[in-house]
């Protein structure tokens, strides 16, 4: 029976969820695999003592003891940010060790370091567990998929902003008391900048780019819009026109170029995406051999996420035992295959809109507004005009038929020129099934 040695660095949340699912399910393991995969040390500054079931595991401060340590096979860094976590897994794989991580803000930002460094020394670096918690999207996307050119990417990746917008969408709770209750109920970090402003989830569609095309795409090359403006309004306008609002990733494969955005986006009802509410995450692919696939499920918790880093344990210690190690390579695409990306300039994306303009209720006002959007190109699909008062400002909500990024933003500069306007127009692009 082969024995796989592994270290763990970070016994927090996820790092828990590991140990006790190589614990809980050993027995299982050894059944599926012919292995005996065995937790050896866990480094951890913070950590006084190990539960009880974990006695016979080393506890160290000091993340060298992992990195050094000869018996040990793989490495789980799980401590997250840039900086240790980099020079650890770099570490880790200067001395021939195989590495398994759920850090995407690394990934996204310093992966072609780390996979050309793994490539280098033939070693494996797992990152199931960085996106979609525990769906198996990552193995999907590299081997499900593998037969497929992707043609798009859309999906809701991040739980935090999913929760907040079900509960503006379901209650009409303002966005503030929703992401209070959400950092109580521990859904939100106490500073949840990462996850409301759309850059966790930016994080996260880069590596599922960088496999769905073979392209080196960077958090730098992503659009990036949050959820911190939504309004109860403009929720309540969405359901009117039949639409949910979700925070989406989104890319295009457009052959010579690629789309790479995340922003808050309207959602016909109907569609699959409008279906995911709470903390659940959904990412769908368009395969141009499969067509259409969903993946669903919980995007984070102790043991959901402890699942998916077991699992890049689990198919390391195969390769390892079965003596093919990178069979399968880390980004799909064999290294020599993979380039820079060609990201499609976000002023050219064509897609419906709706806008709020909010603006004095008096004669030849909706005309200015209709001239100007008529003078770039822009045709509206409908409009609605909540409420009359001449003395006050009043909401006129316009869904436009398809436009592009940069007619629209021309129109609501001119727009919001206008003296009658009396606050920023409120812009939401709409997805296009199509």
């Amino acid at each position: 029976m082969k024995e796989i040695h592994v270290g763990i660095i970070g016994f927090g949340t996820v790092g828990k969820g590991l140990a006790y699912t190589l614990l809980n399910q050993k027995e299982r393991l050894l059944q599926k695999t012919g292995v005996s995969f065995v937790l050896t040390t866990i480094a951890d500054i913070a950590v006084q003592t190990l539960p009880e079931e974990f006695s016979d595991v080393k506890l160290t401060r000091n993340a060298g003891d992992i990195l050094t340590d000869p018996n040990i096979d793989i490495v789980v860094e799980l401590i997250g940010g840039m900086e240790p976590a980099k020079r650890f897994i770099l570490g880790a794989i200067a001395s021939g060790k195989h590495v398994v991580t759920a850090n995407k803000a690394l990934l996204s930002v310093h992966g072609r370091e780390i996979f050309r460094a793994a490539a280098e020394k033939n070693v494996e670096v797992g990152f199931e567990a960085s996106v979609g918690g525990g769906i198996p999207v990552i193995k999907a996307l590299k081997e499900g998929l593998v037969a497929n050119r992707i043609n798009y990417i859309e999906g809701i990746l991040n739980g935090t902003a999913n929760y907040i917008l079900s509960q503006m969408t379901d209650h009409g709770t303002p966005f503030a008391e929703v992401l209070q209750e959400a950092q109580r109920l521990g859904y939100a970090e106490a500073d949840p900048t990462y996850d409301i402003e759309g850059i966790d989830t930016a994080h996260k569609l880069a590596i599922l780019m960088t496999i769905a095309y073979g392209k080196n795409v960077q958090l730098t090359d992503i659009t990036v819009e949050g959820i911190s403006k939504i309004e109860p309004i403009d929720i309540r306008f969405a359901k009117k026109f039949g639409f949910r609002i979700k925070l989406l990733a989104i890319s295009r494969n457009h052959g010579d170029s690629v789309e790479a955005r995340v922003h808050p986006t309207m959602v016909p009802e109907n569609h699959m995406l409008a279906t995911i509410n709470g903390a659940y995450n959904g990412i769908q692919f368009q395969g141009d051999t499969v067509g259409d696939v969903l993946l669903y499920g919980q995007g984070a918790g102790m043991m959901p996420t402890g699942s998916a880093v077991a699992a890049d344990v689990v198919d390391i210690g195969r390769n390892i035992a079965g003596g093919c190690i990178n069979r399968v390579p880390a980004l799909s695409f064999r290294p020599e295959h993979i380039g820079d990306p060609a990201i499609t300039p976000m002023q050219h994306l064509i897609c419906p809109y709706y806008f709020r303009v909010t603006a004095l209720d008096r004669p030849g006002v909706l005309s200015m507004i209709t001239g100007i959007l008529g003078k770039y190109g822009i045709s509206i699909q409908s409009v609605i005009q909540d409420g009359r008062d001449i003395e006050e400002p009043v909401f006129i909500v316009f869904r436009t038929h398809l436009a592009e990024e940069d007619a629209v933003v021309k129109a609501i500069t001119e727009i919001d020129a206008l003296p009658i306007c009396s606050a920023p127009t409120v812009k939401i692009r709409i997805l296009n099934p199509e």
